[in-house]
């Protein structure tokens, strides 16, 4: 499965322990957080401006985004969560094969 997810705080950070936004509402430090969260898991993944991707089985992937979703809690008094799953057993490297598959597609219409 892929999984599309975005996490960022919101509001004061709570207790001693607590990260910050910067005075731009910047939000890099917490995505920073979880970022690390998802390289760290090992799983083929891939950061863009808006989303991280990560491929991997059910329990895995969603092992990951709980976690990274807690590495921000201490940026914000909540934590906002985006996800989009893209749920096809059997199919495996479509991180990279979807995007192939569009590259190609976008040839063919040049063609």
């Amino acid at each position: 499965m892929l999984i599309a997810f975005s996490v960022a705080p919101s509001g004061a950070p709570s207790g001693p322990a607590g990260g910050s936004v910067s005075a731009d509402g910047s939000v890099h430090d917490a995505v920073a957080a979880a970022v690390a969260v998802v390289r760290a898991s090992g799983l083929p993944h891939r950061t863009t401006s808006m989303f991280t991707e990560i491929e991997g089985e059910w329990d895995e992937v969603f092992a990951v985004v709980k976690a990274a979703t807690e590495a921000v809690l201490p940026f914000g008094s909540r934590v906002s969560l985006v996800l989009k799953a893209d749920i096809r057993p059997g199919h495996t490297g479509e991180l990279d094969g979807k995007i192939e598959r569009l590259e190609a597609a976008l040839d063919d219409l040049a063609s």
